[in-house]
């Protein structure tokens, strides 16, 4: 397998340190709003890995954090250690705590990931879950000589992890990593490069008086820390996190281009300088932007879409997915109702064409037996192995689909190759043969599902829908899990809950 590894900036051949095992890491979302279609490319991409490497005989070590706490909003302008925690501006605007606001948008993440069909990983990581593993790392990174104090926090020493033979920077797409420039910079810092690991809730460090505080507290989500009451920075909770879970040195780590310039550096900087290990990622894999109408996508400009917009418009997942595929990850792709449509009319047809192909005997295992069919299957697996070449997939899924092979063959190279795709073929082609319907008793919602249920799976749906109902967050996620216990997985819609057999 080949992969574009951003640190050296060409196509190189993927070797693993401990194969088949392959250490990934993925900078997940802050959950402060919902995500939009634009995160969700990049979430696609990474399923993408993971699939791949599955596919071809790897077992992925796979971690994603939820950034819950410490991302401010002074990253808009260049300089993520100034502004306001996004979190606690959000629970302002929203009337709730930032506790609430973070378990809300957790949720609406995790229920995109299911309907979406992304692979799970074997942790979501909380940033408010590892404070502990931040301040430990810190404590690290200031006992070798990289950190020194502020008024307003702790920060990393650039100049003094170069002069001790390291690297900062060299994974940046900029000529130089610097502070924003629309920014007014920060007297206090020895070099406009340093970045937060811990920022102070109160002037100085201090702890917390209640003589000279008149406010209960200036910031809902706080804690304790040799150095002070405050917060940590935003990019030390991904060091912290990867490195607990994978190892000092991972294999792949994956994110959006626009973490490439600032945060992936200071990333590298953390975990080299705590953890003695170079490099602290082998390869790195980058997904392009996603554009709106050939422009910027923003909230500002209101066309930050989610799949709940998407869905509003008569739109799956699936269609969201294939759409994505139109075009290679490291390339910009143009979001447009229409293209989307396009997308979902392919989409139809493929699953049409997979109903006439379906064997009788669905459950016989067919095998791929003619030359043509070995070919075809060998020209997949050359392409997903060259930096996962979609839009090639996707033109080899047609030339499959009009191919003279046995209809049996046509289905099993497409349902095996849907190992990759996750796009539910199988799931789409019964459901569009027969289906079933019911109500939940407590809650009144409506379940469809593409195979008969047990009484205890609607009991666990009907349960969940009644716990999200009651913001019990942890209930749900916990029915959730139960109802994937049983077999099934669950696709929250505007119209009720859609079950499909896993």
């Amino acid at each position: 397998m080949k992969l574009f590894n951003s640190l050296t900036r060409q196509i190189e051949p993927f070797k693993a340190q401990n194969p088949p095992r392959v250490s990934i890491y993925t900078c997940g979302p802050t959950v402060y709003s919902f995500v939009t279609i634009g995160n969700w490319r990049t979430y696609v991409l990474s399923d993408l890995v993971i699939r791949t490497l599955e596919y071809l005989g790897y077992k992925p070590d796979y971690v994603i954090n939820i950034t819950d706490v410490g991302h401010l909003t002074g990253d808009n302008i260049g300089d993520a250690d100034t502004g306001e925690d996004r979190l606690e501006k959000a629970a302002r605007a929203e009337k709730k705590t930032a506790w609430d606001i973070a378990a809300f948008y957790t949720e609406d993440f995790l229920s995109g990931f299911n309907q979406l069909n992304l692979v799970e990983p074997k942790v979501f990581a909380k940033a408010t879950e590892h404070i502990t593993e931040q301040i430990d790392m810190i404590k690290k990174i200031e006992t070798r000589g990289f950190a020194y104090q502020t008024s307003d926090g702790i920060y990393f020493d650039t100049k003094a992890f170069e002069t001790a033979g390291y690297t900062y920077g060299e994974l940046s797409n900029l000529d130089q990593v610097k502070e924003g420039a629309r920014v007014e910079p920060n007297p206090e810092k020895k070099d406009p490069r340093d970045f937060a690991l811990w920022k102070f809730s109160y002037p100085g460090g201090r702890d917390f008086d209640p003589l000279k505080d008149k406010e209960e507290a200036k910031r809902q989500m706080e804690w304790k820390s040799p150095w002070g009451i405050g917060f940590p920075g935003w990019h030390i909770e991904c060091s912290a996190m990867s490195t607990k879970y994978l190892g000092n040195q991972l294999d792949i780590h994956i994110g959006g281009e626009d973490l490439r310039s600032t945060h992936h550096p200071n990333e590298i900087a953390q975990a080299e300088a705590a953890c003695e290990c170079r490099p602290f990622v082998r390869y790195w894999v980058h997904g392009a932007f996603l554009q709106v109408d050939g422009g910027r996508m923003g909230k500002s400009l209101g066309n930050a879409y989610t799949l709940e917009d998407l869905k509003n418009r008569g739109y799956k997942p699936e269609h969201l997915r294939y759409f994505y595929f139109t075009g290679h990850y490291r390339q910009p792709l143009n979001f447009t109702w229409d293209n989307l449509e396009a997308a979902k009319q392919a989409f139809g047809r493929l699953v049409s064409k997979l109903r006439e192909f379906k064997p009788e005997n669905g459950d016989k295992q067919f095998t791929v037996t003619t030359q043509q069919g070995k070919a075809f299957k060998q020209l997949f697996d050359e392409t997903i192995e060259n930096d996962i070449q979609m839009p090639q997939v996707l033109a080899l899924i047609w030339e499959v689909v009009k191919a003279n092979i046995p209809s049996e063959e046509k289905y099993a190279l497409l349902m095996d190759w849907d190992k990759v795709l996750g796009l539910w073929l199988a799931e789409n082609v019964q459901t569009g043969l027969q289906q079933w319907e019911y109500v939940g008793s407590q809650s009144g919602i409506k379940i469809i599902a593409d195979s008969e249920l047990s009484d205890t799976v609607v009991g666990f749906i009907d349960e969940r829908e009644q716990a999200r109902k009651d913001k019990d967050w942890e209930q749900a996620d916990s029915l959730r899990d139960a109802i994937r216990s049983q077999g099934y997985v669950i696709e929250d819609t505007s119209e009720g809950v859609r079950v499909y057999s896993a």
